[in-house]
């Protein structure tokens, strides 16, 4: 064999899986289609994932703590309202306070050009994996002992498993003959970066409007990083604008609470929809982030997500290592399977329900969402609840979402 584990897709979930599986001893080829340079972008370009308490366990369990933490903003409070733009958010909210639970902040938000780096930078250095960059699989035969795979420049590789995490359009799916489940939303999110004049506190935003959800989540200093979803046809005119015009159309939305605000880094636009592959698993096949689930960003949830897939696989292989299995066989990944479909396919449905429940305009529909966020923020333990749901410490952790070693 050339190595333990073949994990197709070089982005953030695959290479955090290649440092976990390292920690537990296999050795792994990373297969990247991007240059290690466009990886390595050092410039600030508005993208940041809000990280749950327990992905941050699993960061520093994982040594790469220390080196994000001087970057990185802890979320101390989460308000979530419904509104209308230019009328400011509902009086009926739900907060979050950080001071409610024991274990600190919800969360941490972190730049994508830190994360990334930091993950490039460990996976680089470590003796047990290697990571090849420009390059992709492009075919992949599975016979009773391993899996060999071809790379688009013509060299053959062979391991015991291949990881698929290669993004919503995973062709290690495809060739495993996994389907999925999902849709399109008539949706698009706008995402980028804002200085504004004011400090935010820590505090997250969630601001449901008719066209869809709004997030202001804070970034050190006086940033935020913006996810706005509109209607995909206003989402297309609003990315063509330029940066005044693009301005124009989110300051009614954004509203004053921060003072004045411009724009920081790049712009961007997503489509929007669900996919879910209907098996995590095939034959010495496993399926990680995107390639197993793509939901709506409303909750934040997605990074978090494939995070736990990754901790969870990790921990299911090293187990099953320790008990002499055969890492690639069905009885080896089922227990994967039975641990993360689950847990993804009821995040999926909930934010698909909220994003239908809150996504209009209907005034009954809004009538009972206010009276409901109002109800739940009235009800500390109900309140408590979603919180410990937001920090990532509900259902059953891998041991390094708990902060220990595979």
């Amino acid at each position: 064999m050339d190595t333990d584990i073949l994990i197709a897709g070089g982005g953030l979930n695959g290479s955090a899986l290649a440092l976990a599986l390292a920690q537990a001893g296999f050795r792994s080829t990373v297969i990247d289609a991007l240059p290690v340079d466009t990886r390595k972008e050092a410039d600030f370009d508005g993208r940041g994932y809000a990280l749950a308490l327990t992905s941050q366990r699993m960061l520093a369990a994982l040594g790469l703590w220390d080196d994000l933490r001087e970057h990185a903003q802890p979320i101390l409070d989460i308000k979530v309202s419904d509104g209308r733009p230019g009328e400011g958010a509902s009086p009926y909210f739900l907060h979050f306070d950080h001071n409610e639970i024991e274990e600190g902040p919800m969360g941490q938000m972190i730049e994508d050009r830190y994360l990334r780096r930091a993950l490039l930078e460990r996976v680089a250095d470590h003796e047990r994996i290697t990571h090849l960059a420009e390059r992709s699989v492009i075919a992949q035969d599975v016979d009773a002992a391993g899996v060999t795979i071809t790379l688009n420049n013509g060299e053959t590789l062979r391991g015991r498993m291949l990881v698929g995490s290669d993004g919503r359009q995973s062709s290690v799916a495809q060739r495993s003959g996994i389907r999925r489940t999902g849709w399109q939303y008539e949706q698009a999110s706008l995402v980028c970066a804002v200085e504004h004049e004011l400090p935010h506190q820590g505090c997250a935003h969630q601001l449901f409007l008719p066209s869809g959800p709004l997030a202001i989540l804070p970034l050190p200093g006086n940033r935020s990083s913006i996810v706005w979803t509109e209607g995909t046809a206003r989402a297309e005119t609003i990315q063509a604008m330029d940066d005044a015009e693009y301005l124009a159309c989110l300051r009614p939305s954004f509203g004053e609470f921060l003072g004045e605000i411009k724009l920081a880094g790049t712009r961007f636009m997503y489509p929007l929809g669900l996919s879910l592959a209907q098996s995590f698993v095939a034959d010495r096949v496993a399926l990680v982030g995107d390639a197993a689930h793509g939901i709506h960003p409303l909750a934040g949830q997605g990074l978090n997500l494939g995070l736990r897939d990754v901790a969870a696989l990790a921990q299911v292989l090293a187990d099953a290592a320790r008990r002499g299995q055969d890492i690639g066989s069905p009885v080896a990944l089922q227990p994967y399977q039975q641990w993360r479909r689950f847990d993804a396919a009821s995040l999926a449905a909930a934010t698909d329900g909220l994003n239908r429940l809150f996504s209009n305009d209907n005034p009954l529909l809004r009538g009972l969402r206010d009276l409901g966020l109002g109800a739940v923020n009235a009800v500390p333990s109900a309140r408590r609840s979603l919180i410990r749901q937001a920090a990532g410490l509900t259902g059953e952790l891998p041991r390094l979402m708990q902060g220990h070693a595979v």
